[in-house]
């Protein structure tokens, strides 16, 4: 059997990292990216290949699609030195920042920095690695549970994960004669890294959201790797152009 091939970009930390772990544990290999924290990701490698998977860190900036054509010839041969092949299996689309910004304050810097990380990098990374994508290939893009309800400071980061929300139904609609799949994963509030660490750091913020929470807590990683993990596996074989909101039910 063909040995299976994720590539994860920001991997290096949060639910990039958790993610690689759930995949690595359905015993597929990964490649994950990272923009500045080159240690973490060099740490998330060594775990993944002492559980006794393949592991690689790549650097990259999904902002700056200028790069990418040099990061796709750096992956085919990292795919040759490391499994022979040109070919990988699974691409998320995790890499991103974020930042409260009322909109009475929004500039077109932060536009335009939330649109390359968010949409464009989304958009032209699925585009240039497509190419390398096995046939039955499976895509996962990873959105927000604020493009169904609204955090005020968020119509900058929610406008952008809308985007990708519409592009992974055409995603969906124009690669499955392929047998590729695509897919959304929207988190709720986690508890990461994630703009400046908002919900993980504030005990005040965790305890109010969890108030208007179904299952009455804030997300942690682990529950969302394993939906991600999911909808790359032949588990989801049948499931494409699909939005699923792992939030534990915030705000329903």
């Amino acid at each position: 059997m063909r040995q299976k091939i994720a590539l994860i970009t920001g991997g290096s930390r949060g639910l990039g990292k958790n993610i690689a772990q759930h995949l690595a544990k359905r015993g597929t290999d990964c490649i994950i990216t990272y923009y500045t924290k080159k240690d973490e990701a060099e740490t998330v490698v060594a775990e993944l290949e002492a559980s006794g998977r393949k592991a690689v860190a790549l650097k990259l900036d999904t902002g700056v699609t200028a790069d990418f054509d040099a990061f796709v010839l750096e992956l085919k041969a990292v795919l040759l030195k490391k499994w022979q092949t040109e070919k990988f299996d699974y691409l998320v689309n995790n890499a991103g920042h974020g930042a409260t910004i009322p909109f009475e304050k929004g500039t077109e810097e932060d536009f335009d920095r939330m649109m390359n990380v968010h949409f464009k990098g989304v958009y032209f990374l699925t585009q240039k690695t497509l190419p390398l994508m096995n046939e039955g290939a499976s895509i996962v893009n990873l959105s927000s549970g604020t493009t169904r309800f609204c955090n005020p400071g968020y119509s900058l980061y929610a406008s952008m994960k809308g985007g990708v929300e519409t592009f992974t139904k055409y995603l969906a609609k124009e690669l499955g004669v392929k047998g590729i799949r695509a897919n959304v994963v929207a988190p709720g509030p986690v508890k990461t890294d994630f703009n400046n660490a908002f919900v993980r750091s504030s005990v005040e913020t965790q305890a109010r959201m969890s108030s208007v929470t179904a299952l009455s807590r804030v997300g942690e990683p682990d529950d969302i790797g394993p939906v991600v993990a999911f909808l790359c596996s032949d588990d989801s074989r049948w499931v494409t152009g699909q939005r699923i909101e792992a939030s534990g039910g915030i705000n329903i």
